[in-house]
């Protein structure tokens, strides 16, 4: 079992920046590749940023890239989403996701843990 535990959301004005933490518990953190993924009220989940087991390949949803950073730190078993330039339509819940495989993919059900979800709202 893997425990993932979100915090770093809150509310910031449009153009301002936030940086979410998921701190991992559990298992090796090292051997699970992390994803980020957000919902909003009546809409379905959504893939924002994955990274591989090394923190050498990232993957980012075409709505964020170039805004938004993942990166993690396999010693403090700890993922990161930095969100800058943050838009009214990047509110929703954020949800940190671990899947038991090296390489990461952007299908939500292809993982296998999940946080509680931090809410991000922003404000125009």
């Amino acid at each position: 079992q893997v425990q993932l535990v979100e915090s770093g959301g809150g509310l910031v004005q449009a153009g301002g920046s936030l940086r979410l933490s998921c701190v991992a518990s559990g298992r090796t953190f090292s051997n699970y590749a992390m994803g980020w993924f957000r919902q909003a009220p009546g809409k379905e989940r959504e893939f924002v940023a994955a990274i591989n087991w090394t923190g050498g390949s990232t993957y980012y949803a075409n709505s964020v890239k170039g805004r938004f950073t993942i990166s993690r730190d396999n010693a403090k078993n700890t993922v990161y989403l930095q969100m800058n330039s943050l838009k009214p339509e990047d509110t929703a819940v954020y949800y940190c996701a671990a899947q038991d495989r090296t390489i990461a993919t952007p299908r939500w059900y292809e993982y296998d843990y999940w946080g509680q979800g931090t809410q991000v709202t922003v404000s125009s």
